[in-house]
């Protein structure tokens, strides 16, 4: 009795699976919840807390870049401002949050400075800012992961979180991104 060649499929002959796409949205709040009360407790102010929540935003968005493009762009890599920024407000929100960011604008006083809006954002749907930090904004997560997803794909930018219009995210382009893109066009 032989065994044929075609009958020995492994799990590395298979193709890579997508898996469920969804993550339902009380495991998500209970998770990051406790990100936040984890944080909280190792820092003795709100700058210091948001930028936590924004350094763990920026590993989740290091390990998420190289996913999207393969599956979303085939492996390209997008070259222009405006590009990168469509990517970022609609593949990369859909991944995130199951649809697209609200707006995409950019400044009117500077080039370098763009501004994705989200009126009602679900990362900080369950929570409840204390008084004592009523400045705080969870969004900073978000707005790591935005940053790591922009520098890792050759866009050097810092991005914030900011109460505007629901939650803003203020991408800020390094000057070479502006100088770059100036000379594609």
């Amino acid at each position: 009795m032989e065994i044929s060649k075609r009958s020995r499929i492994t799990i590395l002959d298979k193709p890579l699976s997508r898996g469920k796409q969804e993550v339902s949205l009380s495991a998500f709040s209970l998770l990051f919840s406790e990100m936040i009360q984890y944080s909280q407790n190792r820092v003795k102010s709100v700058a210091e807390l948001q930028t936590k929540l924004s350094d763990f935003g920026y590993s989740v968005g290091s390990r998420l870049v190289d996913l999207l493009f393969v599956r979303e762009k085939g492996g390209k890599r997008e070259i222009k401002v405006l590009n990168i920024l469509l990517f970022v407000k609609v593949n990369l929100w859909k991944a995130l949050f199951g649809k697209e960011a609200d707006k995409l604008e950019q400044a009117s006083d500077d080039e370098k400075i763009y501004y994705i809006i989200e009126k009602e954002p679900i990362i900080s749907t369950f929570i409840c800012v204390p008084k004592d930090k009523g400045s705080l904004n969870c969004a900073a997560f978000a707005a790591g992961i935005v940053e790591a997803v922009l520098n890792s794909s050759n866009f050097p930018a810092k991005v914030s979180s900011h109460w505007h219009k629901g939650t803003t995210l203020m991408i800020k382009f390094d000057e070479s991104v502006i100088t770059r893109d100036k000379s594609l066009t």
